[in-house]
C-alpha cells in the first residue's frame, strides 16, 4: 500500500473544547503531528500578549492547527459525499486533492515563531515564508514525511500556503474570507477568551458550502449563517484582537526586544544579555534551525533574567513591565490630533524617560469584509449560489454585510508610561509638567485607563 493511502490501524482522536473530537485516520497526518516542528507549536501561544487581558487565552498554535485540519477534513468529506467530480473540468470536488488539503491545513501556521508578530517586526522574519521553508527544506522531519507521499508533494503543500496551487478550491479552504483558518480561530479564540463574540453556526456553514469551478461558494438559503460569521469576526477584532491593553503589552514587548537588540549590536562586550539563542537574530544571520529553537517559553526565560540585569536600567525595567504585567497607557489619535504626539514625547523625556523605548505608536485596522477588485491580489468576495445556479456576491444581497464592506475599522494609538498620568510622590517641580501632559491628552482624545 502506498504511504499516501495508508490508514492508522485504529482511528486516533484528540479531545478538543471547540470541535469535541478531532479525527485522524491518515498515517501521514499522524506522523506530521509527531514531528518536532509541529510539537513546537504547543509552546507558542495563539494570541500572544492577549492573555494579559483575557487570562484564559493561553491556547496554542498547536490546538489551532489541529482545529483547522479538522474543519478542512469535514469540508472534504462533505464535498466528496455530495459534490464528487463526474468528469474533468466540471467544477466539482476531486478527491485526489484531499491529502494535500489536509496537510496544508495542518501545517499552515507551522512557521509562526515566539510571540510571532512582535518578533517578526523586530527581527524582520516572515512566518509564511518560514512555513514554506519548513515544508520544503530537506533538513526537517516534516519534509521527510511529505516526500514519502511523492517527491513533489512538499512543493504541492507549500503552493497551497502560497496560494498558487492549481485547484482554487483547496486554496480557498485554507485561505479566503470564509475559510477553515478563520472559522477555527474565531471559535477557538472566543472560547478561550471567555467571550461569545466569535460564535457562529459552524455546522450550518459547512452544510451550505460547496465547490465550483473557481473555488468555493455557499448556498444562498444559508446567507444568514454567513452574515453571522462576518459580524462575529467584526466583533472579535473590535472587542478582543484590538483591545488596547493587549496592544499595550505588545508594545512593551516590542520595545524590550528592540532594547536588547540595540545593546547586543552597540555594546557587545558589556551587554551581559546571556541570550545565546537570540544571538543569530541580533546578528541577522539566523537559519531555520535557529528559528525552530525559539518559543514563547525561551523568550520568557530570558526576560525573567533581564529583570535582574544590573548593567542596563532600561532593559531591566522593560523586562519587569512585561513579565509583571505593567502595560503602557495609551491615547487615540488621528490626522487632526497627531500633532500633539511630539509635544507629549517632549514632556515624557523631561520626566526622565527615553522616548525611544517608552513611547511608540500602534495602528490596528481591519477590513471586516473586502470584495474583490482587480488591483487587489488574493482578495475575493464570498459568493452565494442561487437556485438557478447563478452566483451573486454576498454584499450585493446582504444589507448587513454591505454596511461594513470595505470600511476600515480600528484606531491609532500613542503609548506611553502610565506614570505620566499620576504624579504620585514626585517632587512639586514636576506638577506643571504632568498638568501640561494631561492637557495634551484632553486636546487629543479620551485616555483609556483600562488594564
Amino acid at each position: 500500500m502506498k504511504y499516501a493511502d495508508k490508514l492508522l490501524p485504529r482511528e486516533k482522536v484528540f479531545r478538543d473544547p471547540v470541535h469535541n473530537y478531532i479525527y485522524v485516520q491518515n498515517q501521514v497526518i499522524a506522523d506530521l503531528i509527531d514531528t518536532p516542528e509541529f510539537q513546537r507549536l504547543r509552546r507558542v501561544k495563539q494570541l500572544g500578549t492577549t492573555s494579559f487581558t483575557f487570562h484564559g487565552a493561553e491556547h496554542s498554535r498547536f490546538g489551532h492547527c489541529l482545529g483547522v485540519y479538522e474543519i478542512t477534513r469535514r469540508i472534504c468529506n462533505n464535498f466528496q459525499k455530495n459534490y464528487p467530480t463526474k468528469k474533468a473540468g466540471d467544477g466539482l470536488w476531486d478527491q485526489s486533492d484531499r491529502l494535500v488539503a489536509l496537510c496544508a491545513a495542518l501545517l499552515h501556521d507551522i512557521g509562526h515563531g515566539a510571540y510571532s508578530h512582535t518578533f517578526e517586526h523586530i527581527f524582520k522574519t516572515d512566518h509564511e515564508a518560514i512555513t514554506r521553508e519548513i515544508i520544503t527544506s530537506n533538513q526537517t522531519a516534516v519534509n521527510h514525511i511529505l516526500k514519502q507521499v511523492s517527491p513533489d508533494f512538499p512543493e504541492k503543500v507549500a503552493s497551497v500556503i502560497k496560494k498558487t496551487y492549481q485547484n482554487p478550491q483547496v486554496v480557498q479552504m485554507i485561505s479566503s474570507q470564509c475559510d477553515a483558518d478563520r472559522m477555527d480561530y474565531l471559535l477557538r479564540d472566543s472560547y478561550y477568551t471567555g467571550t461569545n463574540y466569535g460564535d457562529f453556526d459552524l455546522n450550518r456553514i459547512l452544510r451550505i458550502m460547496r465547490p465550483y469551478k473557481n473555488g468555493i461558494c455557499f448556498e444562498s438559503n444559508g446567507m444568514h449563517s454567513v452574515e453571522d460569521y462576518i459580524i462575529g469576526r467584526f466583533q472579535m477584532y473590535q472587542q478582543v484582537y484590538f483591545h488596547p491593553v493587549s496592544r499595550s503589552m505588545e508594545c512593551v514587548l516590542d520595545r524590550l526586544l528592540a532594547r536588547a537588540k540595540h545593546l547586543y549590536q552597540h555594546h557587545p562586550k558589556t551587554n551581559g544579555l546571556h541570550a545565546d539563542l537570540l544571538e543569530p537574530f541580533f546578528n541577522h544571520q539566523f537559519n531555520l534551525e535557529d528559528y525552530l529553537e525559539l518559543d514563547d517559553g525561551v523568550l520568557n526565560t530570558y526576560f525573567i533574567s533581564w529583570k535582574h540585569h544590573a548593567k542596563d536600567k532600561i532593559l531591566r525595567d522593560l523586562a519587569h513591565r512585561f513579565i509583571d504585567r505593567r502595560p503602557f497607557a495609551s491615547v487615540k489619535y488621528n490626522q487632526q490630533t497627531k500633532s500633539e504626539i511630539p509635544k507629549m514625547r517632549k514632556l515624557i523625556k523631561a520626566a526622565g524617560f527615553d522616548t525611544n523605548y517608552y513611547t511608540t505608536t500602534n495602528n490596528s485596522f481591519d477590513l471586516p469584509y473586502d470584495i474583490y477588485y482587480p488591483n487587489k491580489k488574493n482578495v475575493s468576495g464570498i459568493n452565494l449560489k442561487r437556485p438557478d445556479g447563478s452566483l451573486v456576491e454576498l454584499s450585493t444581497v446582504s444589507s448587513l454585510v454591505n454596511a461594513i464592506t470595505d470600511k476600515l475599522q480600528g484606531d491609532q494609538r500613542f503609548f506611553f508610561p502610565k506614570e505620566m498620568l499620576e504624579c504620585g510622590d514626585k517632587v512639586e517641580i514636576f506638577q506643571p509638567l504632568y498638568q501640561k501632559f494631561q492637557q495634551h491628552i484632553k486636546n487629543n482624545t479620551i485616555i483609556k485607563k483600562r488594564g
